[in-house]
């Protein structure tokens, strides 16, 4: 249910199917299999928006996708996060940690890779905006994202 928002996320970053930033343009940050599966269950399967920081640095405006990716015929569940800001570098390695605010729409396949990357650009517009609202911008400063625990 996505009344259980938000969720606090964090793990290293892996590699992933390496789709994100070659086929789509849209570089992802992937989570290991272990936490993935550490999320709630009963929450479902889509595009997400929230906050992100690397290695405790900048918090940034984030979308996400958890599920399967029925476009790529996906046989594990992942978790690729995309970052609204340009690190011009590789993160593998690095830890990762995430703040999902919101449910933007049900996971589903596309017609071509065309559509999903449109569907992926709308969902960045709509987190924008999402993330702008007060009770949103508030989680941009959750303890979650100190280096002080």
């Amino acid at each position: 249910m996505v009344s259980q928002l938000p969720v606090y996320v964090g793990g290293e970053i892996v590699r992933g199917f390496g789709r994100g930033s070659k086929e789509l343009g849209i570089p992802t940050a992937n989570f290991p299999l272990d936490v993935v599966k550490s999320l709630p269950e009963s929450l479902p399967t889509g595009a997400y928006y929230g906050w992100a920081s690397v290695d405790n640095g900048p918090v940034h405006k984030m979308v996400l996708s958890i599920g399967w990716n029925p476009f790529y015929n996906n046989k594990e569940k992942s978790v690729e996060t995309h970052m609204l800001h340009d690190f011009n570098r590789d993160l593998y390695g690095q830890i990762l940690k995430i703040c999902i605010v919101g449910y933007l729409r049900p996971e589903r396949s596309f017609d071509s890779l065309e559509s999903l990357i449109q569907a992926i650009q709308a969902d960045i517009t709509q987190a924008k905006v999402l993330l702008d609202e007060t009770k949103n911008v508030k989680l941009k400063e959750a303890p979650f994202f100190c280096d002080c625990v």
